[in-house]
């Protein structure tokens, strides 16, 4: 066939199919457009393939086993307890296929055209789909580009899948590394050190900065990773990688100039996301990009183009799927006519380590940053009469408030239950929410919630299970 002998016509566009681009491919279907979705790969993208389904498939693992301590301390009995990485590994192909399939039921079901292939632009209104030696022409009155991101790593680090291995990789493997070394702040990497560590290896996490959290959630952090018996290398950056037969060896150089070798069985590094837009032939339309090279849009994803609207990990901010669902659906419902927003101000982040992260809002340094006058309360976790019960008394649950107006400013939390609580959190401060708006409800008991309740109610000395706080000497 001659390229551009047949040309289809097609109504709204949507250019990758992951966690974004379905959503926004689903939800402009169910408003009345006809949709078709371009994916090069497999539908669910990096995030269900590759990325947040397979390594939270491992995170549970670990966390489950992490339990086995307090179920034997209570009376269950095991036989022997042994893991069987092999069989995991079965176990994340199965369910990563049965949630693709989900998705393509719903593709399906919504009478979304999946096309595969890899999609370039040609002009404002045309896109070309190349699939092997397939080349298809799409008119087209709107497209969504949700192409998401490409990872980087360090130039001089050779990878070879088996002892240098990238984050995704770490997660495959089908036996125990003895001794691992986990290089980066972000949270795959403290997701893979905290799993292997609780799983029985070795783990060296290297830290080339501080860790991105509130002050009291990291020091929480490094203060479970001690007990955990991870080895934390801080502000070292990494010089070389090598491998020797079966061992690695990693040179860093700490800042006051000190060089630091150690070895393990294995490496592990996260790349850096950047956002995936060098195949779509953007050069040819002049849109507009931020110098990050990120797709500039509005808070509905309109870019500098009228029928091109852009969304998830092309576009500036967090790189995370809750993100690009967000803004998946807003661009749907403003190309059918609606007037939707995305806010990104209190987007709840979550991190699966033993036990979990979960934070929205501002930081206590953000917050006086900012200009607030800060109120800042703590509640730790073994306060908590159900954590303690079911063997879950590690972490805290921080607020942070503007004292002045009682306003809440920021909640962040470590421990049993905080991925569920934070939506809470998140509902609250998008509603603008006081301190009495969180500590006048009821709240359910006993619960891991109830630790939420108290670090509110801490804020003015009335949490019952901490002690009360000391009164200033007469005359001061």
């Amino acid at each position: 066939m001659v390229v551009g002998e047949i040309t289809e016509d097609k109504d709204v566009v949507v250019i990758g199919g992951g966690p974004g681009g379905y959503h926004a491919a689903i939800r402009a279907a169910s408003l009345g457009r006809t949709v078709t979705l371009i994916e090069k790969e497999e539908i669910g993208g990096t995030c269900l393939n590759k990325g947040c389904i397979p390594s939270k498939i491992f995170t549970h693992f670990a966390q489950e086993y992490k339990k086995l301590g307090h179920l034997s301390e209570m009376g269950m009995e095991f036989m022997q307890t042994e893991l069987n990485m092999a069989t995991l590994q079965q176990y994340r192909e199965k369910k990563i296929s049965q949630l693709r399939k989900g998705v393509e039921a719903l593709c399906k079901s919504n009478e979304v055209e999946v096309v595969k292939g890899t999609a370039s632009f040609l002009s404002d209104t045309r896109i070309g789909v190349e699939n092997g030696h397939n080349f298809s022409l799409f008119n087209f009155k709107e497209a969504i580009i949700a192409a998401g991101g490409e990872f980087h790593y360090p130039e001089d680090i050779h990878f070879d899948a088996e002892k240098i291995l990238k984050e995704r990789e770490i997660f495959m493997l089908d036996e125990l590394p003895g001794e691992l070394a986990v290089y980066g702040t972000d949270y795959i990497s403290l997701e893979a050190a905290s799993s292997f560590a609780v799983l029985g290896s070795k783990v060296t996490l290297i830290l080339p900065d501080d860790l991105p959290f509130d002050s009291s959630i990291t020091k929480e952090i490094l203060r479970l990773f001690k007990k955990q018996k991870i080895t934390v290398l801080k502000e070292c950056m990494l010089q070389k990688v090598t491998r020797s037969g079966e061992r690695v060896n990693t040179v860093l150089k700490k800042q006051n100039g000190e060089t630091v070798s150690i070895e393990s069985s294995h490496f592990t590094v996260s790349g850096k996301v950047k956002a995936n837009v060098k195949e779509l032939g953007l050069d040819r339309l002049g849109i507009g990009l931020t110098p990050e090279g990120y797709i500039q849009t509005d808070d509905q994803g309109r870019t500098s183009i009228p029928s091109i609207w852009a969304i998830g990990d092309v576009t500036e901010g967090p790189s995370l799927a809750v993100k690009a669902i967000k803004q998946g659906k807003a661009a749907a419902e403003a190309i059918a006519g609606n007037h939707p927003e995305v806010d990104l101000l209190h987007i709840p982040t979550v991190l699966q380590l033993s036990p979990p992260v979960a934070f929205t809002g501002l930081s206590e340094s953000e917050a006086k940053e900012a200009g607030y006058t800060v109120s800042v309360s703590e509640f730790p976790v073994r306060g908590n009469g159900y954590a303690g019960v079911t063997g879950a008394s590690d972490g805290l649950v921080k607020i942070i408030s503007d004292q002045e107006t009682d306003l809440i400013l920021g909640i962040h939390m470590i421990g049993s239950g905080a991925v569920e609580l934070i939506q809470t959190g998140a509902l609250g401060l998008e509603m603008a929410a006081r301190d009495e708006d969180f500590s006048f409800p009821l709240y359910a008991h006993p619960g891991y919630g109830e630790s939420m309740l108290e670090a509110v109610e801490a804020l003015k000395g009335a949490a019952v299970h901490l002690p009360p706080r000391k009164k200033e000497a007469a005359g001061r």
